[in-house]
């Protein structure tokens, strides 16, 4: 079994770490045999994440952004400046990612817009990081341009807000949309193999199989 910030049969580096005040998920996901890795969602805490990116020993090529909300990009601006990363995200959520959030602002959580982003992805692009190749899958529905990001060879799905352990992404934000989200859930991320591990945007990991069955907000 895999574990987060452990090797995967010396294959694969992966560690989880929970920034910002709105608990994101934070991922370092590493091909230690090519020694290159890439960031995803970093939201906060640019100084914890870089740290831990030097800890690793892998060279960062990339912040990979599954969708623009400021809780998931806040400290893209920090980490491009200190290690020359690539912003990838989707172009229709790069003005989303650009603008910040005043409804978090009201809530006290403080926002950094990012950069635009330097390389924009569609559904079934791929990004390669060493021998890892993630494919995007294009999740509309929490915002217009949610993607997640899938190792089909690992079985590892990177969901940000689209789906959750046992829940979903809100779509009461402007660009968000309920019977759109529940498409992207049911034909996306359903149709993948049942034990391909969830690693959300918040909270803890799950398998596609494990919320067919009991997701409370989108069951098949």
């Amino acid at each position: 079994m895999w574990k987060l910030g452990e090797f995967v049969e010396k294959e694969i580096f992966l560690k989880r770490m929970v920034v910002g005040p709105l608990q994101v998920n934070c991922y370092i996901l590493g091909c230690p045999d090519k020694g290159e890795a890439a960031i995803i969602d970093p939201g906060d805490d640019a100084g914890e994440i870089a740290s831990a990116v030097r800890e690793s020993g892998l060279k960062p090529l990339y912040i990979l952004n599954t969708h623009g909300h400021p809780d998931h990009v806040g400290a893209n601006e920090a980490l491009k400046g200190e290690f020359g990363l690539k912003i990838v995200s989707s172009p229709l959520d790069a003005a989303l990612m650009q603008s910040g959030s005043d409804l978090l602002s009201l809530m006290g959580v403080r926002t950094v817009p990012s950069p635009p982003p330097d390389v924009t992805v569609g559904d079934g692009d791929t990004i390669d990081i060493g021998d890892i190749r993630l494919e995007v899958l294009h999740t509309p529905g929490h915002t217009e341009g949610g993607i997640c990001l899938y190792w089909r060879e690992g079985g590892l799905l990177f969901t940000g807000d689209t789906l959750f352990a046992g829940s979903i992404g809100r779509t009461d934000f402007p660009g968000g949309s309920w019977p759109v989200l529940e498409k992207s859930i049911r034909e996306r991320i359903y149709s993948l193999p049942g034990e391909t591990v969830i690693l959300p945007g918040h909270g803890e990991s799950s398998t596609v199989a494990r919320e067919k069955a009991s997701n409370a907000f989108v069951r098949m």
